[in-house]
This record gives structure tokens, sequence and C-alpha cells, in this order.
């Protein structure tokens, strides 16, 4: 018999020590903490980002959302905030990922990929042997001002599969989900977790009925 597939969850635009303690206790096994971004929701300052990432229990990954691409700012960001993942929301300068691996050993790296169309196949195939993982997400980095997550859009599932079935690394799902969707996310993608936002939230604030909601049909789905 087959193991059960789990996915898991990381809830994203934690915005409190709070918020990431309800996280938590649903099931997150990774919360993100949203640095400063060119737009979207969930911007916190670095101070309460490493505040928030001292309380989080071992076993919970921490996800730095940062939209610097080069490798001193970066690590500085990660030295002062203590996170112990990075998540890179934009395309980085060459080198970086080689250059933050070196000075950043156990930081796990994640690079997003905004998936637009096929082309993003391509890109997350060269990018995946640098990286612990990738996270699929629907924004838009050829506006004038970059769109690198938060967007509450859903792109094409379809190609997302493709990726997942094109790379050799761990694979998160985000873009448009909420409790409703969820398990036909799972149904479509198989990824190795799921990121929501703004499917969680009311009114800005973490909306605890929606998380347990979404943790009810993950689990559901989970099951199948």
């Amino acid at each position: 018999m087959s193991e059960p597939f789990t996915v898991r969850v990381k809830v994203c635009c934690i915005s409190s020590v709070a918020e990431a303690a309800l996280a938590v206790r649903y099931g997150a096994s990774a919360l993100g903490l949203v640095s400063a971004m060119p737009s979207g929701p969930g911007v916190i300052a670095d101070d309460t980002i490493t505040e928030i990432a001292a309380t989080v229990p071992p076993g919970v990954a921490t996800f730095l959302l940062t939209s610097r691409s080069d490798a001193d700012s970066i690590i500085a960001q990660q030295q002062r905030t203590r996170v112990n993942t990075i998540q890179l929301c934009d395309t980085v300068e060459p080198g970086c990922h080689d250059r933050l691996r070196e000075a950043l050993p156990g930081i796990a790296l994640v690079q997003v990929i905004h998936v637009a169309s096929a082309e993003s196949i391509s890109d997350a195939v060269a990018v995946a042997g640098q990286v612990n993982a990738l996270l699929l997400d629907s924004g838009n980095q050829k506006i004038p001002v970059k769109e690198l997550g938060g967007t509450g859009r859903k792109h094409d599932w379809r190609i997302s599969r493709r990726i997942l079935e094109s790379v050799r690394v761990p694979v998160f799902l985000a873009g448009g989900l909420n409790p409703e969707n969820v398990a036909d996310a799972i149904c479509a993608v198989r990824p190795f977790g799921l990121d929501i936002c703004s499917g969680l939230r009311t009114a800005g604030r973490l909306d605890e009925e929606k998380l347990r909601r979404f943790f009810a049909n993950l689990h559901t789905a989970n099951a199948r």
C-alpha cells in the first residue's frame, strides 16, 4: 500500500507573533514573512520579522520574502532577521545563488517562478539545480511596478504541473488558493507544498475560520 500523499502548507504574510502562533496551531509547516516589496500585501519591517522568527518552534520553516537581487544585501538581511529560509521573489544577479549558499550554510533557498506562459518551464529548469525548492506564483515582473507575489490570482496549473514533472526539487504552489479550491489544486498539480496569503484573510487579518476550513479540506484531500 502506498504512503499517503501529504502536502505541506506555508501560511504567508504573517504580520505578528499572534498570527504566527495561530497558523502553527492549525498545522502550518512554514511561515512567510514579507520584507519590502514594490507592491502587494503583508509587508512588515525587518525588526518585526526578527521578532516573529525568534518565536517560531523548531521544525517550522521561517521564510524571508525578499525582493532584493544582490547577494550582499540578501546575506545582510538574513543575518539581521535570523530566518532559516530565503524566498527570492525576483530574478537575482548572476552568481547570487552560489554566493548565498557559500555565505549562509544551512539556510534554504527558494526561488520564485512567476508562471505566465510555457516559457516559465525553461526558467524553472534553469534555476532548479541552484536552490532547495521552487515556488510557483502568479506575479508579473515585466510591468513598471513589479508584482512579486500576493496577487490573489490563480495561474495555469497545467504549466505548474509540467514544471513539477521537469525538476527534481520540491515545488510549492501559490496564487489564488483558498479553502474552496485547495483539493482541486492538490489534484491538478500534486505539489510538495501550498503557499497561501490572501485566501486566509478577511480585511487583511488572518481569519481563524478560513484557516480551519482550509486545513480541514487539505486533510481530506491528503487522505485520498
